[in-house]
């Protein structure tokens, strides 16, 4: 068995043919939440992976074994939800209060514009059609997002951390036509200018 240590998220600074000339391991949700799990790749070789825990490995993420060969990621297709929006008896705000009350009960979600997925659960299913959204159950990729404060998701698509921006200073500027005074807080500052007397002596 090859041991993997290393992930490269989307295959970030390698060749694109290199990704592509890669073998491949298609792995379903479950597996890619895990940091520690067992594979076999395209070509047949038997994978271990132990990743930082709390990673997690999505669909295009490119494994980096031992040995310097690499691995891409395929998210599998399985059973999901597929949610949408009833254009008859509601609307595409619809799609946003549906995730709101899943986000509740703390349920992964995959975010798309037109639509949400979840995994297979006929009570969720139910409150979502008496919500008037359409629900179908197909065979597709899931990749839920990780959250605001994952460590090991890829949701945000970068790495590095915002540095919090100033803030703005509110700039007036007082012109002829201005019918109000100065902000209270803007005072004139008084000088007081000492003459002193030549000291006798």
């Amino acid at each position: 068995m090859i041991s993997v240590s290393k992930i490269i998220s989307r295959g970030a600074g390698l060749a694109p043919v290199l990704v592509k000339r890669a073998p491949t391991i298609e792995l379903d949700w479950d597996i890619r939440q895990k940091s520690r799990f067992d594979c076999t790749d395209s070509l047949g070789r038997s994978l271990g992976v132990f990743l930082p825990r709390g990673t997690l490995v999505r669909g295009g993420d490119v494994l980096l074994a031992e040995d310097g060969s690499m691995a891409r990621v395929i998210a599998a297709p399985q059973a999901v939800l597929r949610i949408t929006a009833c254009t008859s008896h509601g609307s595409p705000f619809d799609l946003t209060r549906a995730a709101y009350h899943l986000g509740n009960r703390h349920v992964p979600i995959e975010l798309q514009p037109d639509h949400l997925k979840i995994e297979p659960d006929h009570v969720l299913a139910d409150m979502l059609r008496a919500m008037h959204l359409i629900v179908h159950e197909v065979e597709q990729a899931f990749e839920p997002e990780g959250g605001a404060y994952s460590t090991g998701g890829h949701s945000h698509g970068h790495a590095h951390e915002h540095a919090a921006a100033p803030a703005a200073k509110a700039v007036h500027v007082h012109g002829p036509d201005c019918n109000h005074d100065l902000d209270k807080d803007v005072r004139p500052v008084a000088i007081q200018i000492h003459k002193h007397k030549p000291h006798s002596h």
